[in-house]
């Protein structure tokens, strides 16, 4: 059969699985992929076998959901592992760090200089210009002993 631009169905299937990997790879989200290879699985089934359009839609619809139940499952027992876990928390990053504070602390609140920056903090007690170790943090809030 043929689709509204002229292609074979099974081309237009096969033609949307594609787009839907390169959406994955311009929007990574683990989602469109597992769509796009419903697409594909439609388009070699429209391919194959002699079967009008409702048909294909209700593969692609069973298909997708499989697709993503398995996707979601794998994904589960096999985690994607990021080569630097701490790389968008700054915060845990500075664990560790030496830092100077700019007010003095308490186990409360208080204003440390890390870099070119002023982070809140808290911990042990330190006067202006004490150097500190950051030990911790809480959300944004270091938390921060004495070196």
């Amino acid at each position: 059969m043929n689709g509204p631009f002229g292609l074979a169905d099974h081309w237009l299937w096969m033609i949307a699985g594609a787009l839907l990997g390169i959406a994955e790879m311009l929007l990574p989200g683990v989602f469109l992929i597992w769509i796009g290879a419903a697409a594909v699985l439609t388009g070699v089934l429209a391919l194959l076998l002699p079967i009008g359009a409702i048909p294909q839609f209700l593969i692609f619809a069973v298909a997708s959901v499989a697709a993503i139940y398995a996707g979601r499952k794998y994904l589960t027992h096999n985690p994607i592992v990021s080569a630097d876990p701490l790389l968008n928390d700054k915060s845990a990053r500075l664990v560790g760090s030496i830092v100077t504070a700019v007010e003095p602390v308490d186990a409360l609140s208080g204003r440390v200089k890390v870099g070119d920056g002023v982070w809140s903090a808290r911990g042990a007690e330190a006067a202006v210009g004490d150097r500190l170790r950051v030990t911790g943090c809480d959300g944004a809030v270091l938390v921060v002993e004495r070196a």
